[in-house]
């Protein structure tokens, strides 16, 4: 457990402290931004593979133990969560973006597709899919995982901004004001209005068919079934 608790605040802190703070600007204005880029993902690369290895090996250890137990509603709750979360993931990651690397010139663009519901889709539906595991996981070794996954996508948020602010200046701030970090905010308040045709059926078709094969191949991806 010692080893999971080590490398969650490893993976979340190099991102909180490092990645979206005044720390990332002194580093790239000394080694460059490539050179950044290059180490802070082989950084990443090696805390993921670090967490995943501790996880697997604090399910099954002694200390591992159950606080509480799902009821079977919430693991079909669960499952419904996961397809909001893959969507997220999915649209985010198919659709240009100002928040994502090298992706300013997005600015340039009208806001539109997913971004109109959050200008943030791949953390939020991170977000998602730690909220929803946790529902539905109730060990020690589960609730640090998707607990510190949760944490480093809320924080995440509000770095990115932070960071595309001092950035961007006023370019940034016209983007912001249309959208909003929470799904669905900036519709509510009357600064955006959804359109389901500008995502593109091929996008949600795609997520609905991502969703669907992790769904399937969770027991063979992870050893435990998805569905209830």
């Amino acid at each position: 457990m010692t080893s999971l608790l080590a490398a969650a605040a490893f993976f979340v802190l190099i991102h909180l402290l490092v990645s979206g703070t005044r720390v990332r600007d002194a580093l790239v204005g000394r080694i460059g931004e490539g050179p950044y880029m290059g180490l802070f993902s082989l950084a990443s690369l090696a805390g993921i593979v670090w967490l995943s290895l501790a996880f697997g090996r604090a399910r099954s250890a002694p200390g591992n133990e159950l606080i509480w137990g799902a009821a079977s509603v919430l693991r079909w709750v669960q499952v419904g969560l996961q397809l909001g979360a893959v969507s997220l993931v999915v649209l985010g990651l198919s659709t240009p973006n100002p928040t994502s690397v090298r992706q300013e010139a997005a600015l340039d663009r009208p806001v539109q597709g997913v971004l109109r519901i959050t200008r943030h889709p791949f953390l939020c539906g991170v977000a998602i899919w730690a909220i929803g595991h946790l529902l539905v996981n109730g060990d020690v070794a589960s609730m640090v995982l998707f607990a510190s996954m949760l944490l480093l996508t809320l924080f995440g948020t509000v770095s990115i901004d932070a960071k595309r602010r001092r950035a961007l200046g006023s370019k940034w701030d016209a983007f912001a004001a249309q959208t909003s970090i929470i799904p669905f905010l900036a519709i509510a308040q009357g600064r955006q209005r959804l359109n389901i045709g500008e995502i593109g059926a091929w996008r949600l078709l795609l997520a609905v068919g991502v969703w669907a094969a992790l769904l399937l191949g969770h027991p063979h991806l992870v050893g435990v079934p998805a569905l209830p």
